[in-house]
């Protein structure tokens, strides 16, 4: 028999290593879920750009009219806190540190059992970084928050219910039932809970139990959607209605099934640990054991305990790690992409060149965010094809179709003057996102452009109400959006507005009297390598640039041009020695690697080290917008 004195001792001893790997790990979680959110700072500031909230009682009834309505009007409030993502995150962190706790007194765990709420935190801070491009097209209204918030409230429901007698949990049940509009689906997570949690004994001297309670309990789970759906939301879907407030991503077009994963299993986790207290029974009555000895059996089941339970930090901090670093979206240009945008926005062009120029596979929003910037700063047509112009495609493991046209089509058609097709990109993506603040403050820049200072107040004056934009303002119309406005008529085609569109669109400004259109007219001529176009663009271009260099690009189109695709109507004009001599270079050095077991890609990627830099590589290997064809000009496409 063990000496209870040293049986003591050696309790002390082990609760003492208990504690250390329970704080340990907690503090090891912590500073995971700090760098995890760190990274994804644009992101959290990407999405209250995209995010709606509108100040007023419609937007507010809008959302009350459906189901978990309050939970999405609260996510979208919190949302706007992440204009400083700083801010935001220490928000969030500060929910999820309340569900923590409040976690660990609903569901009663003591000691290092209390670390198995580490793992619906994990699966709440997946949420917010699975996403990528569904950012920019989710019609989830509060989406950043609401989960979090609706589960917070969740969980005090329960400790709420467990602190009061279980001959009271029906009333229980029935709130639970009426707060099916306010929590959704987290409504049913709540009396599932319930109903495990009466069945399970969280006493050891106490027996299972399951009486009518129970039944009654999991009657109200299978019918309390299809209840509400016949009182209040008889005009929606039924399937609107199941489950409501757990999130689908879906379009018309796109679905994906991987973003709920999350949730599933926040709910499936928050269930085993109410089946948790199952396992705590079990071995409590093995101190209730008919032996003689009955103290060495209370010794041997608290000792048991005491190995397995030692154990959960560090299992959960490493399940939670795992399952987050698995399903987050990690990209490169995925965060570029977004903070180039942000940068654009407030017309930080500097900014936009400096990354242009530290990324060397770019996106097609980077692309054209790049040449605008170029645009406005100088130096188009001498440093352009140096920073690349060859677009990547998006990284996306989802089926979902992300165009320019959903990530910055109304800033691009903005700062080409083409005000109209601005203006109903902004609508048609407002009216399914939401008028989020990035589509009013281009509404508002839009109406600034067109002189009519009634709208810019109406847009502003809904932007004052968010926290952090209560003095905004639009930025003055710049002189080469004014000169882009009047170089030609800015009517609504109402086709789609592709990256190919603008290509050939502007490329068919070879006639303006504007400086800046001839210049772009001359650039996207040689983005559309349309030796036509070049020759019309290239005329006008030297007509209105007499006194300046013949821009280095230019000259390499130019060469380029002459020597492949020559013109009845062409120009002679004078080229630095050099620039010819390295064409002639390009030339050799792609009929010695162009060899018939070698494919175009393969060739490219040879020569991208010392030519990519080139118009001419660009003109042969680069990838076009799409919808445009042909390499050296249309006359060798066939």
């Amino acid at each position: 028999m063990i000496e209870p004195a040293l049986y003591s001792k050696k309790m002390i001893k082990k609760s003492k290593v208990s504690s250390v790997v329970l704080y340990g790990s907690l503090l090891a979680f912590i500073l995971f879920v700090a760098y995890i959110l760190r990274i994804n700072q644009e992101v959290f500031f990407t999405a209250q750009d995209r995010s709606e909230f509108i100040y007023g009682t419609p937007f507010f009834h809008t959302l009350m009219s459906k189901p978990f309505g309050l939970m999405q009007y609260v996510g979208a409030w919190l949302t706007q806190y992440f204009c400083k993502p700083a801010i935001g995150t220490c928000v969030m962190m500060a929910i999820w540190a309340l569900i923590f706790f409040v976690g660990v007194k609903a569901f009663r765990l003591r000691g290092s059992s209390s670390a198995l709420m580490l793992l619906p935190v994990a699966c709440l801070l997946t949420s917010v970084v699975d996403l990528g491009y569904w950012v920019y097209i989710s019609t989830i209204r509060g989406y950043w928050f609401s989960q979090s918030v609706g589960y917070l409230a969740m969980l005090l429901l329960l400790w709420a219910a467990r602190c009061t007698p279980r001959k009271l949990h029906l009333v229980w049940y029935l709130l639970g039932v009426c707060l099916y509009p306010v929590l959704g689906w987290f409504a049913l997570l709540f009396m599932l809970c319930l109903v495990l949690l009466f069945f399970f004994p969280s006493e050891k001297g106490e027996k299972l139990r399951f009486g009518w309670y129970g039944l009654l309990g999991i009657a109200f789970l299978f019918f309390t959607a299809a209840i509400w759906h016949k009182l209040l939301y008889s005009n929606l879907r039924f399937d609107d209605v199941v489950l409501a407030g757990l999130p689908r991503f879906e379009t018309p077009m796109d679905a994906s099934e991987r973003l709920t994963t999350p949730f599933w299993v926040l709910g499936a986790v928050t269930v085993l640990i109410s089946l948790g207290r199952l396992g705590y029974w079990v071995f409590s009555r093995l101190g209730k054991s008919p032996s003689k000895d009955s103290s060495l059996n209370a010794q041997t089941s608290n000792s048991l305990n005491d190995q397995m339970t030692k154990f959960v930090p560090p299992l959960c901090v490493v399940a939670g790690i795992v399952f987050t670093l698995s399903l987050m979206f990690r990209d490169q240009n995925y965060i570029d992409e977004m903070r180039m945008v942000r940068y654009a926005q407030d017309d930080n062009w500097q900014e936009v060149i400096r990354m242009a120029g530290e990324n060397k596979r770019p996106t097609t929003t980077m692309v054209f965010l790049k040449n605008i910037a170029l645009m406005n700063e100088g130096g188009l047509l001498d440093r352009s094809f140096k920073l690349g112009n060859d677009d990547a495609d998006i990284y996306n493991p989802d089926s979902l179709h992300v165009t320019l046209l959903d990530i910055a089509s109304p800033l691009v058609y903005y700062n080409y003057g083409m005000m109209n097709e601005a203006i109903r990109l902004d609508f048609e993506n407002a009216i399914q996102a939401g008028f989020s603040p990035f589509y009013l403050k281009m509404l508002a820049r839009c109406a600034l452009a067109k002189g009519d200072q009634k709208l810019v107040e109406r847009y502003t004056t809904i932007l004052h109400h968010h926290p952090f934009y209560a003095d905004w303002q639009p930025a003055p119309v710049t002189e080469k959006i004014k000169e882009l406005q009047n170089c030609f008529s800015d009517e609504i085609t109402g086709v789609e507005n592709s990256e190919s569109y603008l290509v050939n669109g502007i490329s068919l400004w070879y006639e303006s009297e504007y400086k800046v259109a001839s210049e772009q007219a001359l650039f996207y001529s040689m983005i559309r390598c349309d030796s036509r176009r070049f020759w019309a663009s290239l005329r006008n271009y030297v007509q209105l640039h007499l006194d300046e260099e013949f821009p280095l690009h230019a000259m390499e189109a130019y060469i380029l041009f002459m020597d492949k695709a020559p013109e009845e109507k062409r120009m002679m004009l004078p080229v630095e020695q050099s620039v010819y001599e390295r064409y002639k270079q390009f030339w050799v050095a792609l009929e010695s690697k162009a060899k018939p077991n070698m494919t175009l890609d393969k060739v490219g990627e040879e020569m991208r080290e010392e030519f990519g830099d080139t118009y001419w590589w660009y003109n042969i290997f680069g990838r076009k917008p799409f919808n445009i064809r042909g390499a050296i000009g249309h006359e060798l496409a066939s």
